[in-house]
């Protein structure tokens, strides 16, 4: 049986490593995205809606002769980039905010963890609406909206972490040693609560591609022409029973960037719990 087994789980850890190296691809692919472009993807660069493959344009035009590829590239790095901000953000402050209410207690847990509770209740979608009808559309006033909803979420895992490490021998034993609180924190409790944070980081980059992609269908993000993957899909809807290639390439690139991530983010929990 062990003999069964060993290949197996190396041939797993080679997956979950394979399935990880794809948030560098991805990566790598958004900050190369103005340069492997093959047009400006604000310019029309030939005839109006070809199809794929005809006049050289790998995923056609759409309907004022923009390369589609160009702008799914180009969305393609918007998107990610704004999802991994979101999630940076939410580790910061969501980190922190964990950090200080589980390694502190009582009176200050309280507190942090209701305000949490407070923002926590706030939809997102809705969130969104209400800042850019105040502000006006643009991709930031919609990850400001975004961020301001998803960092309880960290908060709560990393509390919990903490909450759960505060009572390990080895934390008492500081404590006996003298050790001040924010050396216990720092130095005890917060590297045990990192890989926990880290695998649910990667696990929402999905779900923040998918909720940012949902925002900017409604209109939520940059005006035109800039590109972006959900806008692109709302505003050429018409062109799906006829251009079909329009609204869909778009889309697609959504659904494979959401697969990627969650994905890699399988394989990053996989090797920390592993590791662990």
């Amino acid at each position: 049986m062990a003999v069964v087994a060993m290949p197996l789980v190396f041939k797993t850890r080679i997956f979950d490593k394979l399935a990880a190296s794809l948030l560098g691809v991805v990566t790598l692919i958004a900050v190369l995205a103005p340069v492997i472009s093959p047009y400006d993807p604000l310019q029309p660069a030939g005839q109006p809606e070809l199809g794929p493959g005809e006049g050289g344009f790998l995923l056609g035009t759409d309907s004022i002769g923009r390369d589609i590829l160009s702008r799914v590239l180009s969305g393609w790095e918007s998107s990610w980039f704004a999802a991994l901000a979101v999630v940076a953000s939410g580790l910061i402050i969501g980190g922190l905010i964990g950090l200080i209410a589980g390694a502190t207690g009582g009176f200050v847990d309280n507190t942090l963890m209701r305000i949490t509770d407070g923002f926590l209740a706030l939809p997102a979608p809705v969130l969104a609406i209400a800042v850019v009808a105040a502000l006006g559309p643009s991709l930031t006033h919609t990850l400001v909206a975004v961020a301001i909803v998803w960092w309880p979420f960290y908060a709560r895992i990393v509390r919990g972490e903490i909450r759960s490490l505060a009572a390990r021998p080895h934390v008492e034993a500081a404590r006996l040693a003298g050790a001040g609180r924010i050396r216990i924190a720092l130095r005890h409790l917060l590297p045990g609560a990192v890989p926990a944070a880290i695998t649910t980081a990667s696990l929402d980059i999905g779900n923040l591609i998918l909720t940012l992609a949902g925002l900017s269908f409604l209109g939520l993000g940059q005006p035109a022409p800039a590109a972006e993957l959900g806008a692109d899909s709302a505003r050429n809807l018409s062109y799906l029973l006829q251009q079909w290639w329009i609204p869909v390439m778009p889309g697609l690139a959504v659904a494979v960037l959401a697969l990627i991530a969650n994905l890699a983010g399988d394989g990053v929990r996989n090797l920390l719990e592993e590791e662990g």
